[in-house]
């Protein structure tokens, strides 16, 4: 804006002092101070298009500016989804991995494990006191998939899988009652009775136990303990597979 008023003010200068350099007409003054004077009026419009400009390129800066942070911001939110569409595709596959299992599985029918046995299988039994505690049960009621041995009393699974096991134990006073559930040789679960006064005693206890493929069960006394069993089926060991795994 200083300099095209410094110009103006400069042609105004040689207006004012043109007429006294020579010998011109009145006509060549006159027409040469049009002839400024529309050159004056040039330069004036020829600034106020300038200004014009320079407005409207301050105005399409800010729309650039504008759009520049709109791009931004739209990259962030492009960049936001594909991350979230990542994240889905990644549970898509693990949902289908898991589909496809479960397929599997319907596919096989799961494997019929169970087994329901007494000690005695005829006539009247005390087992115990012993050195060898291992409780065989003879009596099998059943023993679906043979996972039962009613030589060595010990239940071996077949499959990996949770299994419900629940027992009985009946005795008499004249010695500790009670049984304890083995698993591969370590203590899960047990019934227990000192000797008592009443005469007799009976109690139970059950447990779901999580086995691999292999693993044993069975059932032992406690030490100097005796159970009692008859074909009322007072001693019972029984198990099955509730779901492999």
């Amino acid at each position: 804006m200083g300099s095209w008023a410094l110009l103006v003010l400069t042609l105004l200068g040689f207006l004012c002092v043109e007429p006294a350099f020579g010998q011109r007409g009145d006509m060549d003054v006159g027409e040469w101070m049009r002839a400024q004077e529309k050159l004056i009026k040039n330069f004036l419009e020829n600034q106020r298009n300038a200004e014009t400009q320079q407005k409207d390129l301050e105005a399409l800066e800010d729309r650039l500016n504008a759009t520049v942070d709109e791009l931004t911001r739209q990259k962030a939110d492009m960049d936001k989804l594909k991350k979230e569409n990542e994240d889905l595709q990644t549970r898509l596959n693990a949902s289908e991995i898991e589909i496809d299992k479960l397929k599997q599985t319907d596919g096989k029918a799961a494997p019929q494990i169970a087994f329901s046995v007494s000690l005695s299988n005829s006539g009247e039994i005390y087992r115990g006191p012993c050195t060898d505690k291992s409780l065989i049960f003879k009596r099998v009621f059943s023993n679906s998939g043979d996972a039962y041995d009613q030589n060595t009393g010990i239940f071996t699974a077949p499959v990996d899988g949770f299994y419900f096991f629940s027992f009985s134990t009946y005795g008499y006073n004249t010695n500790v009652m009670g049984a304890i559930l083995m698993k591969n040789g370590i203590l899960q679960i047990s019934t227990y009775e000192s000797p008592t006064a009443d005469g007799s005693d009976s109690s139970s206890n059950a447990v779901v136990l999580r086995l691999a493929a292999g693993d044993k069960v069975h059932m032992e006394l406690w030490d100097n303990g005796r159970v009692f069993d008859n074909l009322n089926g007072h001693t019972t060991f029984s198990g099955f597979l509730l779901f492999p795994v």
